[in-house]
């Protein structure tokens, strides 16, 4: 016959062993096999309540105030020409302190760009209150690690800019994304392969003309071996969807860079299913360009190629002749400090022929897992720094906008909190932004600061990796940085003598 004591003196007998055990486990864990780590719920852990989540209701109820329907200060009479889909654009709100509903503060809603003097960007803003008074176009490049793939955040950036100043197409792409962008659809032949240099160098490459991109195509094997006795055929198709809206449709010209090349390479172009252009590509050079007019309304255009040898296809370009373009270049696992590894000469090339005026970089979240302490993450931000003045040097004169990383948590015990060192990596990557007379927007704090991830992800604003923001957080992000960028412009243009008081 079961009796209950037994039962009783069991339970009691257990949870005694386990909180023995929980005493005497070591507090860092168990390393299995270097790859796995046992740890288990001190007695601190079960008695003493977890840390509180970050609230963000009402700092998201700060963003979704902001009036997206941005204006910029009227200067001269008719130097600031709406385009034909320009939409009516009013001043956000300026910023206000959220009062906190507990003790814990809950952060500000942050849409400032931090520079030494506040005109680290000046020299952008110049480019872009005149860009309508001359028939050509300025660019603004969007670095970025995994945070920016499928156009995100660069995109929002694109129509805001494009709707106020002119400008037409997504820019530059490249033949073989890792992620699909919301704009286009690329779809390549099997035999195109990728070499980059933006997470290591590739070893197959023998040179350093990496392009723009940090990486190109090619679709035969790299440079060093001898080319094919037979010619070999790829092809290249770009679908280009509606969802980046009407200017990023409307493009009026694909530009091909290139080069590298041992033998000419044949290279068809097609709207839809006609032959528009048929010509062959130059061998050798580490930058050349190639122009295709678009003459029909198709979204569908297709490159075919022919060749003994493949070209290093660096870009794509879509485009129009005036207004601005905002390029996304997202390069997965990057941490930002690849630039010394790319022909200096080239990379000066292209930021002047693209007329680049201003450089975005966001980078810092790849080298979180690695970092083990205050010296590595001091490391981290010297480095970078001297990243920007290789920047610096090839696009003398570019505005430089450092985003620093977001909150990224990881799981410590039961409940998930930041990284320990990625304030410190945060506060590194922010020095050496200011000491470049660069400017920084600190997307950390805009989020909520410390622990704030794990409400993003609750609210369905960032995916279940507790690192990467959803769509719908990126679009929030996005919001935010634009507010701050015409907030920094709509300050400039009240500073200059010919404007309306």
């Amino acid at each position: 016959m079961h009796k209950p004591i037994r039962s009783f003196v069991f339970a009691l007998a257990l949870f005694g062993f386990l909180a023995l055990l929980g005493l005497c486990f070591p507090e860092q864990g168990i390393s299995i096999a270097g790859y796995y780590t046992l740890r288990f719920p001190s007695t601190k852990d079960l008695l003493e309540p977890a840390e509180k989540q970050k609230d963000i209701t009402r700092l998201l109820k700060a963003i979704d105030a902001i009036d997206t329907n941005f204006t910029v200060v009227p200067i001269k009479p008719g130097k600031l020409k709406h385009t034909s889909d320009s939409m009516p654009l009013v001043s956000p709100p300026a910023s206000k302190p959220l009062k906190p509903s507990s003790p814990e503060r809950i952060p500000e809603l942050i849409t400032v760009l931090q520079s030494r003097n506040g005109k680290a960007l000046y020299r952008f803003y110049e480019a872009l209150s005149s860009v309508q008074d001359f028939s050509t176009s300025i660019r603004v490049l969007h670095y970025g690690d995994s945070q920016i793939e499928g156009d995100r955040i660069t995109d929002y950036l694109r129509l805001k800019l494009q709707a106020q100043f002119g400008g037409e197409g997504p820019g530059l792409i490249s033949s073989m994304p890792l992620s699909q962008s919301v704009v286009n659809r690329i779809e390549y032949s099997t035999n195109w392969e990728r070499f980059s240099t933006y997470t290591g160098r590739d070893r197959r490459v023998k040179h350093n003309n990496y392009g723009i991109l940090a990486g190109f195509t090619r679709f035969l094997p790299a440079a060093g071996t001898e080319p094919l006795r037979t010619i070999t055929s790829a092809s290249i198709g770009i679908v280009t969807r509606p969802q980046g809206g009407g200017n990023a449709l409307n493009f009026s010209k694909i530009k091909m860079f290139y080069g590298g090349s041992r033998t000419r390479t044949w290279c068809e172009f097609y709207e839809g299913p006609a032959l528009m252009k048929a010509d062959s590509l130059e061998a050798g050079g580490v930058f050349r360009v190639k122009e295709f007019k678009i003459v029909s309304g198709t979204n569908r255009h297709v490159f075919r190629f022919r060749g003994k040898d493949s070209p290093d296809l660096y870009s794509l370009s879509l485009e129009g002749s005036s207004g601005v373009m905002v390029d996304n270049i997202a390069l997965r696992g990057s941490s930002g400090t690849f630039f010394h590894q790319i022909n200096p000469e080239q990379l000066k090339a292209f930021f002047s022929y693209l007329n680049v005026k201003l450089i975005i970089l966001q980078f810092g979240g790849n080298v979180m897992p690695s970092l083990l302490n205050d010296s590595m993450a001091v490391n981290y931000g010297q480095y970078l720094k001297y990243q920007i003045s290789m920047v610096q040097k090839a696009a003398p004169g570019v505005s430089i906008l450092f985003i620093g990383p977001s909150d990224m948590a990881i799981k410590e015990g039961t409940e998930y909190v930041t990284y320990p060192l990625l304030e410190k990596v945060r506060d590194e990557i922010k020095a050496a932004v200011l000491e470049s007379n660069c400017a920084f927007f600190d997307l950390y704090d805009c989020m909520g600061g410390r622990n704030s991830m794990a409400a993003w992800v609750e609210q369905n604003l960032a995916a279940s990796d507790y690192i990467h923001f959803s769509p719908q957080g990126a679009r929030k992000m996005a919001i935010m940085l634009y507010s701050a960028i015409i907030n920094d412009y709509n300050n400039y243009l009240s500073k200059q003598p010919d404007a309306k008081p």
